[in-house]
């Protein structure tokens, strides 16, 4: 009696919680058909067809695997993506721990945890775009080497005549590095007239005046005059190799004075494009122009180019991440037990030594959690890869995302390859997904 009385007990439990699993089965079953269709199904077809050639009709096993390994773009996307995994979390997870704990002593902490947090809300496209110009190399356009150009001309005088070139057939050679001389020696007490041609009217020094006065003036025994001048009459006319009324003289121009390979002296032109090289001992002489006097004018860093664009990409990503990772952190920084650092300064512990012997060790789980989540995230990146780097240096700026993408569909036309890459891109993935699921859990415990 006792049996059959436990037993009717046993069964209604039974039922409540088979009942209870069927309904709480019946609301999952949508996600997981969602996971089936948009998850499994994908990574199984993409492994099966990794097995198979371009076409995907002649089974090859690993020869896609294979030729992973042999491709020199592909060799390359897995040295950027290997950058990639080691540059950016840490300086991520190091740049969000440093504004975490100073955010913590600023005094509008919430405004400026705001602003950094604000660039996760533009979409990659967009940030891509906005750093694309951003790094643009015309100083004109690119912000970064407008500023870099302001800096360097700021230091360094450029020259003011960058496409000036002196006229044929009147006296002039250039020299190798740009420079210009003389054909002919020249002696104290002579004059020269040189001419140049290649300056637009409206790139004239606004301080510019006719050149025809100075060609006048006479030279004294111990001293070489001249005048530089734009042998070009605005307007037609003029004749070439003469000093013509309209010809304005070019002025801030350096002139030197060179004897048997060495500099005896040197004059800078005036407003007209006169200059005056006096006590010279008597002797011949070459007029010489330095090079730069016409070197062509500072642009700027090659930001996109082959040696910085990876760099200069990762720079875009941490512009869009750190206010991710701040928070993040900050979050970890203000459930630590604030007894403990108060007992530490009581102590007499610099704030240095409390960052390093106690804060950081505390914040070791929220740290560790935030850089797999960034490894995971920098294995995938494609947008900004793709947007920012130009055409030319693609295969350079590559990671694995987008060889698989340009591969599969981008002019490859080899989805058998490119299956092989989203796989490898996978197992990569998979140990750090991993690795964080268990940390969640074990934090949850």
């Amino acid at each position: 009696m006792a049996v059959t009385t436990s037993a009717a007990a046993t069964n209604p439990r039974q039922r409540e919680r088979r009942r209870r699993r069927n309904i709480a089965l019946l609301f999952v079953l949508p996600a997981l058909l969602l996971l089936g269709a948009l998850v499994v199904y994908p990574v199984v077809f993409s492994a099966g067809r990794s097995l198979f050639d371009a076409s995907g009709e002649r089974f090859v096993g690993g020869e896609n695997y294979s030729e992973i390994f042999r491709d020199p773009a592909t060799l390359k996307a897995i040295r950027n993506s290997t950058i990639w995994v080691v540059v950016a979390p840490l300086l991520l997870t190091g740049l969000g721990l440093v504004l975490a704990v100073l955010t913590e002593k600023v005094r509008w902490a919430t405004a400026f945890k705001l602003v950094l947090f604000l660039p996760m809300a533009v979409s990659f496209l967009a940030a891509g775009i906005i750093f694309r110009l951003t790094y643009e190399e015309d100083p004109n356009r690119g912000v970064l080497n407008a500023v870099a150009v302001g800096v360097h001309d700021t230091f360094d005088d450029r020259s003011a005549y960058p496409t000036a070139r002196a006229r044929d057939g009147q006296g002039l050679t250039e020299q190798p590095g740009g420079a210009y001389g003389t054909t002919d020696t020249v002696t104290p007490g002579t004059s020269v007239s040189l001419g140049f041609v290649g300056v637009a009217p409206d790139k004239m020094p606004s301080g510019a005046r006719p050149a025809q006065a100075a060609a006048s003036t006479a030279a004294a025994d111990d001293e070489v005059r001249g005048v530089v001048y734009l042998d070009f009459t605005p307007g037609g006319g003029g004749k070439p190799g003469t000093v013509d009324p309209a010809e304005k003289g070019l002025p801030g121009i350096s002139v030197e004075a060179v004897r048997d390979g060495q500099v005896a002296a040197k004059a800078t032109t005036a407003a007209n494009g006169s200059f005056n090289i006096s006590q010279l001992p008597a002797g011949s002489y070459t007029i010489r122009l330095p090079a730069e006097n016409f070197a062509a004018p500072y642009q700027g860093i090659s930001w996109l180019g082959p040696a910085l664009v990876t760099p200069a990409i990762i720079g875009a990503y941490l512009w869009i991440w750190t206010g991710f990772s701040m928070v993040l952190i900050g979050a970890g920084l203000a459930a630590l037990p604030r007894d403990v650092l108060e007992a530490a300064r009581m102590d007499g512990a610099t704030e240095l030594q409390i960052f390093r012997k106690i804060t950081v060790p505390l914040l070791a789980p929220v740290l560790t959690v935030v850089f797999v989540t960034l490894v995971i995230n920098v294995m995938k990146v494609f947008d900004l890869v793709y947007i920012i780097a130009p055409g030319p240096v693609q295969e350079e700026a590559g990671v694995l995302a987008t060889r698989m993408w340009l591969v599969s569909f981008g002019g490859g036309n080899n989805q058998g390859l490119g299956s092989a890459l989203s796989m490898l891109l996978l197992l990569l993935v998979v140990p750090a997904m991993i690795f964080n699921v268990r940390r969640f859990r074990r934090s949850g415990a």
